[in-house]
């Protein structure tokens, strides 16, 4: 199947409540991910991996970020037909109101992909780690003559009642669709699953929220469902029990929900280990980002214990134990880090403001004798000499002077001055 029968749509979701802080200032596919890309830049490094090249995000809160990294990053050259082009939220004649779901997301927008020539409507979601070439679940769609195939995920008993559960027969069709069953109901939601599944007790197979539709089949779901706004929970029931020929696409590698601070918090810490699940490390599957031509990092005298460290920064600490540090951070002598994710800077800072700093004014940055643990320090944070902030499970989940604790892990809010001494 040529690629170019087909359009991808990035959701960017809504107002990101269970990422926030993160998202107090920049919508969920704008927060920064592995030190130096954004979380928009997963599906669509995949997009440009699988040679699509006609892609829409669907975004409407705080999407200034967002605008300006897809404008700086994704720009292809004259001869081609290629984009990458954001979609927000907005009033018209036939529609005053936001985006009330997936599906009402993608219902707003149809009406400007119809300028372009297509067969087939993939639709990704903005806040997922993993890698997947879509040409293969294309090819797969096809040789089924499915009108939508689904991509799904198998996961255990446990995990399986978090997601929507699928439930497939030997061909790979879809049969019937649960969203989130209690333990009671989920013996009968079991699928045949390879060997290698089964065997790890991971019977059952979850929705990525990723879709191929056929486009007529997308458009006509939209005319006889005026009032649907959820693909997950009103759409694809629909076309299970319908006339529509739905597949499931398996797909077996890593694959993680960056849906809460916990989830967004272990994705990133696992990119540290030795051989992590996602890799960035591919000769063909690049992850792309903004070319910020900055230089080399710069470490003095720190021992290094599985960190990520991107560039621009200048580092001094004594440790730096299973972090990842985001590009331009500045890190003091003395300083220990671990199990935390410094997000870096927007820009250097001027060395008249680090000479002219003071206990109450500390220049950005983590300053000297520190002790960070457990935590997200955000972008352009200034953290003053001798300060100690370690998280925990113990914590109670607040929002404080300073910081926020979710799930025992303190965030450090964008632009927030911590004074010298402060201990949290």
């Amino acid at each position: 199947m040529k690629t170019s029968s087909v359009i991808a749509v990035i959701l960017g979701g809504g107002r990101g409540t269970r990422l926030f802080p993160l998202t107090d200032h920049r919508s969920k596919p704008a927060v920064p991910v592995a030190g130096k890309y954004r979380l928009v830049d997963i599906p669509i490094s995949n997009c440009l991996n699988s040679d699509i090249r006609r892609i829409y995000v669907l975004t409407q809160f705080n999407s200034a970020s967002l605008n300006r990294h897809i404008k700086n990053t994704y720009n292809f050259d004259v001869f081609s037909s290629g984009f990458v082009d954001i979609l927000a939220a907005e009033q018209t004649p036939d529609n005053t109101g936001w985006f009330q779901g997936t599906a009402d997301a993608v219902r707003q927008s149809i009406h400007h992909m119809e300028n372009h020539e297509h067969d087939h409507v993939l639709i990704l979601s903005g806040d997922q780690l993993y890698q997947m070439n879509y040409q293969k679940m294309l090819d797969r769609h096809k040789e089924n003559g499915a009108d939508l195939t689904v991509a799904t995920i198998p996961v255990n008993a446990q995990d399986a009642t978090g997601f929507g559960i699928m439930k497939t027969n030997k061909e790979g069709t879809i049969e019937s669709f649960v969203e989130k069953p209690s333990m009671d109901e989920l013996e009968k939601w079991k699928s045949d699953v390879p060997e290698k599944f089964s065997s790890q007790g991971k019977d059952y197979l979850a929705s990525m929220g990723i879709y191929i539709f056929n486009r007529e089949v997308l458009k006509d779901l939209f005319d006889e469902n005026p009032d649907a706004t959820d693909f997950g929970k009103e759409l694809i029931p629909k076309c299970v029990e319908g006339d529509q020929k739905v597949c499931s696409y398996e797909f077996g590698d890593y694959w993680t929900d960056i849906g809460t601070i916990e989830s967004f918090f272990e994705a990133n810490l696992s990119l540290a280990d030795t051989v992590p699940e996602f890799n960035l490390y591919d000769n063909q599957n690049f992850i792309y980002t903004r070319a910020r031509l900055l230089p080399p990092s710069k470490l003095m005298g720190t021992t290094l214990e599985h960190a990520l460290v991107s560039e621009g920064c200048i580092v001094e600490a004594s440790r730096l134990v299973r972090s990842v540090i985001g590009i331009r951070s500045r890190i003091g002598k003395g300083t220990t880090v671990e199990y935390s994710i410094v997000m870096g800077n927007d820009i250097f800072q001027d060395r008249e403001v680090i000479e002219k700093a003071d206990a109450e004014n500390p220049s950005m940055g983590i300053g000297q004798r520190c002790y960070i643990s457990n935590c997200i320090i955000d972008k352009n944070v200034c953290i003053g000499n001798d300060v100690r902030i370690v998280g925990g499970k113990h914590l109670e989940d607040g929002d404080h002077k300073y910081h926020y604790v979710r799930d025992g892990i303190i965030i450090v809010k964008k632009g927030t001055v911590i004074p010298d001494g402060t201990i949290i």
